[in-house]
């Protein structure tokens, strides 16, 4: 049997300390222990990059916002089915994740963080919203944490306030699209969303293409003019 060999780890915000593990070709990484990204789970990752993009108009140049670079799955699907046209900026808290999917993970996705489409932010994808100018974005995606309960930084709660709603909302253009990725049903968020100025639905996603039922759930909102 193939050994876990630990490629890289470092200090989240809150002082947890993340894992970068190699198994057998495949990737993952550990919060304290816990798993929360494998590269064979990444079916509602891809899912959240495809219903991201899937409403752009290819002839048009277009800025879309993804959240958390995390394995590269989002990302790879958004430039997957978007355009030349098509600019991705990827906001990523910790500058580590950049560096191991540049030079650990280039079997993964072929080096996607020097693709001349994607823009590397390192920071709080919270506050590049709420620092960003009105009408910026086409589409924003985010997968920054756990969902609506942080996991990761205490302060990625602030996304899925009533305030971070109204700066999603400013942030985007008009008929823009946000989609939050959470790890299960959130009930007391959805109404929330709804109220912040979004046609709003959820949709079920799996944990792996194989998978019998959906565990995790994104929440997709439309930006009503």
């Amino acid at each position: 049997m193939k050994p876990h060999i630990k490629l890289a780890e470092t200090k989240t915000p809150d002082g947890g300390t993340m894992f970068l593990f190699e198994h057998d070709g495949d990737f993952s990484i550990s919060l304290d222990g816990a798993e929360i990204m494998h590269s064979r789970a990444s079916t509602s990752e891809e899912l959240l990059g495809q219903l991201g993009v899937e409403r752009l108009n290819r002839e048009r140049d277009s800025r879309v916002l993804v959240g958390g670079l995390g394995l590269g799955f989002t990302l790879h699907t958004a430039l997957k089915f978007s355009s030349d046209k098509t600019i991705v900026e990827v906001a990523e808290l910790l500058p580590e994740m950049e560096k191991w999917n540049r030079n650990h993970m280039q079997s993964l996705h072929g080096g996607l963080v020097d693709d001349p489409r994607v823009e590397i932010r390192l920071g709080n994808a919270s506050n590049l919203i709420r620092k960003a100018k009105p009408a910026s974005y086409d589409a924003i995606m985010l997968d920054v944490d756990n969902g609506p309960v942080a996991m990761v930084a205490k302060n990625n709660f602030s996304l899925y306030s009533n305030n971070g709603l109204r700066a999603i909302r400013s942030a985007l253009k008009p008929k823009g699209r946000v989609i939050f990725w959470s790890a299960g049903p959130e009930p007391m968020f959805e109404p929330r969303f709804g109220r912040a100025g979004f046609k709003v639905k959820a949709v079920p996603a799996k944990v792996h293409e194989r998978a019998k039922r959906a565990a995790y759930m994104l929440y997709v909102g439309d930006k009503i003019a």
